[in-house]
C-alpha cells in the first residue's frame, strides 16, 4: 500500500492503537478522531454518541477506519450502558459514513468495525459470513451497526466490515483479564467449557484490517477469527500449558450470571465462527493456533 493519509476512529483502543502503530511504522499519515478539541493537524474532533464529526478534517484521506465503541465487557449491561454501547457504535458509524459520503473527494475505502456477535449463539454449528444474524442484544446491535455505514457504500465508497472475534492480547480485551488470573494459578474453564470461542491474535487482527485496506476488490463482511475455533475447555488447557500453571478453578455458570448479569450469556454462549472470506482472499494468519496466539501475546 502506498503511503497515504488514513483516518482512524477508536485509535486509543486495543485494536486501534495497534493499528495506528503499524500504519505509522510504515510511513502512513494517521489522523485520529478525538472527542476533545484537536491539539494538532493529526486530530479531528467528533462526538459519536451525538453523531457529529468535523468532516473537513477527513479531507485528503484515502481511507477511514472506524473501530470506536464503548467496551462491551467494561460494565454490567444495565439498560443505560446498553444504550451507550449502542449509540457509540450506531450513531458514530452513521456520522462517519455521512461525512465520508459528503466529501467532494471521497476516500476509496471505509473499514467499519463489527463483531462475531452478529451470529449470536451457534452451538457446535460452524458459521461463515453467509450465515444470518442471530437473536439478542449483540446480534441486533451488529445488524444496526453495519447498516449505519450505508451512506458511504451508497456513495460509491468501498465498505468492509470486520466481524472480530475474541482478540488475544496482553493489554486489553478478554485476555487482558484472563492472563493475570491464569498466571496466579486461578484460571479455569467457564461453565461446562463446551462453548466455542472464536479468537484471533492481535497481530493477525491488525494484519487483516490492513489487508482489507489494501485490496480494492474486498468489500462486505469479513470474519476476523482464527481458522479453527476451540472450546473454552481446550483454550483453558492451552493457557495452562503456555503459562505453566494449573487450571483447577472452574467458574460455574450461576456464578458468572451473578457477577456479569446479562453479559454472562455471551461468555457462556458458543460462537463457532470461521474466516471463510478472509482465507479465500488469500490472507495468511501468522498465529493461527491458540498456543501461537498466546505466546505472541
Amino acid at each position: 500500500m502506498e503511503r497515504t493519509r488514513i483516518a482512524v476512529a477508536g485509535a486509543s483502543g486495543l485494536i486501534g492503537s495497534a493499528l495506528v502503530r503499524s500504519l505509522t511504522a510504515d510511513g502512513h499519515e494517521v489522523v485520529r478522531l478525538v472527542r476533545h478539541a484537536p491539539r494538532s493537524e493529526a486530530e479531528v474532533r467528533w462526538d459519536p454518541e451525538q453523531g457529529r464529526v468535523d468532516a473537513a478534517g477527513l479531507a485528503g484521506c484515502s481511507a477511514v477506519v472506524n473501530l470506536a465503541g464503548a467496551g462491551v465487557g467494561d460494565h454490567r449491561w444495565t439498560d443505560a450502558y446498553k444504550r451507550r454501547i449502542h449509540d457509540s457504535r450506531v450513531h458514530g458509524t452513521a456520522a462517519l459514513a455521512k461525512a465520508v459520503a459528503a466529501l467532494d473527494e471521497r476516500p476509496r475505502v471505509f473499514v467499519n468495525g463489527s463483531a462475531m456477535g452478529y451470529y449470536g449463539e451457534t452451538g457446535e454449528r460452524v458459521v461463515d459470513e453467509s450465515a444470518p444474524a442471530g437473536r439478542g442484544f449483540l446480534p441486533e446491535l451488529c445488524v444496526e451497526w453495519e447498516a449505519a455505514a450505508e451512506p458511504a457504500r451508497a456513495a460509491g465508497v468501498r465498505t468492509a466490515f470486520t466481524r472480530t472475534g475474541l482478540v488475544v492480547a496482553r493489554g486489553g480485551g478478554a485476555w487482558g483479564r484472563l492472563f493475570p488470573l491464569f498466571r496466579a494459578g486461578l484460571g479455569g474453564r467457564m461453565g461446562d467449557g463446551r462453548q466455542y470461542w472464536s479468537y484471533i491474535a492481535l497481530h493477525d487482527e491488525v494484519a487483516a484490517i490492513r489487508h482489507l485496506l489494501d485490496r480494492d476488490d474486498l468489500s462486505g463482511p469479513f470474519n476476523l477469527t482464527a481458522p479453527e475455533p476451540l472450546t473454552n475447555r481446550e483454550i483453558t488447557a492451552a493457557m495452562g500449558r503456555v503459562l505453566h500453571r494449573p487450571t483447577l478453578f472452574p467458574v460455574p455458570a450461576p456464578v458468572l450470571r451473578t457477577v456479569l448479569g446479562e453479559m454472562a450469556g455471551d461468555v457462556l454462549g458458543s460462537a463457532r465462527v470461521v474466516p471463510k472470506r478472509l482465507l479465500e482472499s488469500g490472507f495468511t494468519f501468522a498465529f493461527p493456533g491458540i498456543e501461537d496466539a498466546l505466546r505472541a501475546a
